[in-house]
C-alpha cells in the first residue's frame, strides 16, 4: 500500500462506529434462520437455497471431498473450539484457530451501483485439532445460512466473529466444507486514521472496486483473516449485460445466462491473504501486452480512462525488468495495473492486480512511478513473501518505500541519499508518535514510520554492509521466502548469514526503542529534537 508520496499524514477523520456488534445466535437451516438469543440478524431478503448460492460448488477435487467414514471421530483428545484468533498481539482475532484454508470458491450475483446483493462463500479446510466448533472473520451485512457438509449449522454473530458449530464434531485431519449465504453490501466500509483512510468496499459510478487492507476482507466474504494466512480463490461473479468483472489471477471463462447476465470466473493460481483480494465491476477496457520472459501483463482500466493513463501504464515491463535485477523473478503468473474511475485514497498491492487511483496516472511522472513501482514491489516483499505478524509490517512497507524512493532518484525524482537523510532528521519524532519501525501499535500501523521510516533501516543496513552484499541478502529475502510469511527475526538472521557476521546487535536499535542510531558512514547527519 502506498502512502502519500510527499509523506504528509491524511486529515484526520471522525472513526466509524463497527457494524454488527451485537451478539445474535442463530440457528441457520438451508431455508431459513431462527434467532435463538439477541437480536435477529437476517434481513427480509430472501434465503436462498443451495443451489442459487452455489452453482457447481458441491464436494470435489480441492473443494473439501469428505473423507470416507470420517463422521465419527476418531479415538484422541476431545473436539474443542477453535481459537477465536491466531494470537497477533496488534489483531489478536485476527485469523482462527483448528483448521487450514485449502480455497475459497465466492460467488457474487451483483446487481446495481451501491445496491445489496446476494453472495456466497464455499471454503474447503482441513481441521488441524478435532472441533467442535470454529470462527471464521466476517463483517458482512446479512447472514442467511450456513452449512458444514451439508448439514444445517448453528451459527453466532460476535462482532467480527462468525463462531460456527457443526451438527457433528470435526475430526482432526478430516477435511470439511462450509457454505455461508449472506447479503453483501458495496457500501459497507470501514475508516483508519493513517495512511489507509477508508477501505473495505470502494464504491464507483458503475460498479466497485475493493481494498481490504488491513482487516477488510471480512466485510466482502467470510475468511480466515490474517495476512500470513494464504489460500487459492476462485471467484464466479455475475452482472448485468455491459459491465465487466476481473478479480485476481486468471479469467478462466465467462458464460452467458439466458436473462443476458454474464458469469465471470477467476482464478488466483496461487495462493493469496485475504487482504490482497480483488474484486471489480464496471464498464472497463481490457489492455493486453507483455512484461520481461513474456510475463502476460493485463491493465484493467475505466472507459474513459485508457488513453490518458497509457503513458505510464507502458512502463510496467520497464519497472519489472529493474526490480527483477534486484529483487530476483517476479514471483507471480501474471501482473497488471487496475485504474477504477473513483477517487481512491491510496493505491494498494491486491495481488497480481494493483489498484491504482486514476489520479496518480494524470498528474506527474515521478509520482505515479512512485506508486507504480511501490505497488509492483510488494509482490515480492508483502505478496510472495507474506509478514509473519503485523508487527513486521516494516518489512513490507519498508522494502517497497526503499525500492521506489531508490527507483525515484534514478530516474528524476530526489535522490536516495537525500530523502533518507530527511528521515533521519525526523526518526526520533517518530518513534516518539508511532513506535520504532518494528514496534508498532494497531493505530499507528501504516503511519509514516512503517514508510520512509523504516526504508531507513534497510539504507543503514545497506550502509553497514555494502551494496554487493546488501543485494545478495536482498534477493535472497525474496527467494529464500517465496510463497511464505516471515518475519522480522528471520529477515535478521538470514542478513547475518548472508552478510557473515552476527547483524542482531546493529539492527536491533535501529529496529526497537526510543533512539535512532548514528547512521553508517554519515557521521555529520543529525536527529532532530522531539517535540510532544
Amino acid at each position: 500500500m502506498t502512502a502519500s508520496p510527499t509523506g504528509s499524514e491524511p486529515p484526520r477523520r471522525p472513526h466509524r462506529p463497527v457494524l454488527g456488534t451485537r451478539r445474535t445466535a442463530l440457528f441457520l437451516t438451508a431455508t431459513g434462520a431462527v434467532a435463538l438469543t439477541g437480536a435477529v440478524a437476517v434481513t427480509a431478503a430472501a434465503v436462498l437455497t443451495g443451489d442459487a448460492l452455489f452453482p457447481g460448488a458441491g464436494p470435489g477435487p480441492g473443494r473439501g471431498t469428505p473423507a470416507p467414514g470420517a463422521s465419527a471421530a476418531p479415538a484422541g483428545p476431545d473436539p474443542s473450539p477453535g481459537a477465536p484468533g491466531i494470537g497477533d498481539p496488534l489483531m489478536p482475532l485476527a485469523g482462527n484457530g483448528g483448521y487450514r484454508v485449502r480455497r475459497y470458491t465466492l460467488d457474487f450475483d451483483w446487481r446495481a451501483p451501491r445496491t445489496p446483493f446476494e453472495a456466497g462463500a464455499t471454503i474447503s479446510a482441513t481441521a488441524t485439532q478435532a472441533l467442535s466448533r470454529f470462527d471464521l472473520d466476517f463483517a458482512g451485512n446479512a447472514l442467511h445460512h450456513v452449512t458444514v457438509d451439508g448439514a444445517p449449522a448453528t451459527a453466532e454473530r460476535d462482532g467480527d466473529e462468525l463462531v460456527v458449530t457443526p451438527a457433528k464434531p470435526i475430526p482432526r485431519g478430516r477435511t470439511f466444507t462450509v457454505r455461508v449465504a449472506y447479503t453483501a453490501d458495496p457500501t459497507q466500509g470501514r475508516h483508519r486514521d493513517d495512511a489507509i483512510q477508508d477501505y473495505g468496499w470502494v464504491p464507483t459510478a458503475d460498479g466497485t472496486v475493493v481494498c481490504a487492507q488491513p482487516d477488510g476482507a471480512r466485510m466482502i466474504f467470510p475468511a480466515d483473516d490474517h495476512p500470513s494466512l494464504r489460500a487459492p480463490v476462485t471467484f464466479r461473479i455475475t452482472t448485468p449485460a455491459g459491465l465487466s468483472a476481473v478479480a485476481n489471477g486468471r479469467l478462466v471463462g465467462t458464460t452467458r445466462r439466458p436473462d443476458g447476465r454474464v458469469r465471470w470466473t477467476y482464478d488466483s493460481e496461487q495462493p493469496i491473504a485475504p487482504q490482497l483480494v480483488q474484486l471489480a465491476i464496471g464498464k472497463f477496457t481490457f489492455v493486453d501486452s507483455r512484461g520481461p520472459h513474456g510475463l502476460p501483463v493485463r491493465d484493467v482500466v475505466a472507459d474513459g480512462l485508457v488513453a490518458d493513463t497509457e503513458a505510464y501504464r507502458s512502463l510496467t515491463p520497464e519497472h519489472l525488468e529493474w526490480l527483477e535485477q534486484r529483487l530476483g523473478p517476479y514471483p507471480f503468473h501474471r501482473y497488471g495495473v487496475l485504474v477504477g474511475d473513483t477517487d481512491l485514497p491510496v493505491a494498494l498491492e491486491t495481488q497480481s492486480l494493483s489498484v491504482v487511483p486514476r489520479d496518480d496516472l494524470l498528474g506527474d511522472r515521478v509520482d505515479a512511478e512512485r506508486n507504480l513501482v511501490h505497488e509492483l514491489t510488494h509482490h515480492w516483499t508483502g505478496d510472495s513473501v507474506a509478514i509473519r505478524r503485523w508487527s513486521d509490517l516494516w518489512l513490507s512497507e519498508g522494502h517497497a518505500r526503499f525500492y521506489e524512493r531508490l527507483y525515484s532518484g534514478e530516474h528524476g525524482g530526489v535522490s536516495m541519499e537525500s530523502a533518507m537523510r530527511a528521515a533521519y532528521e525526523q526518526h526520533d519524532q517518530w518513534r516518539h508518535d508511532e513506535g520504532a519501525p518494528a514496534e508498532p501499535t494497531e493505530a499507528t500501523l501504516f503511519k509514516v514510520m512503517r514508510y520512509d521510516g523504516s526504508a531507513l533501516v534497510l539504507f543503514a543496513l545497506r550502509e553497514k554492509v555494502g551494496e554487493e552484499k546488501f543485494g545478495r541478502i536482498e534477493r535472497a529475502w525474496a527467494t529464500t521466502f517465496r510463497g511464505r510469511a516471515a518475519g522480522t527475526a528471520d529477515f535478521v538472521a538470514l542478513a547475518s548469514r548472508v552478510a557473515g557476521e552476527d547483524l542482531k546487535p546493529f539492527l536491533t536499535p535501529w529496529l526497537y526503542g526510543a533512539h535512532t542510531p548514528p547512521m553508517p558512514g554519515h557521521p555529520d547527519w543529525q536527529v532532530d529534537p522531539v517535540e510532544d
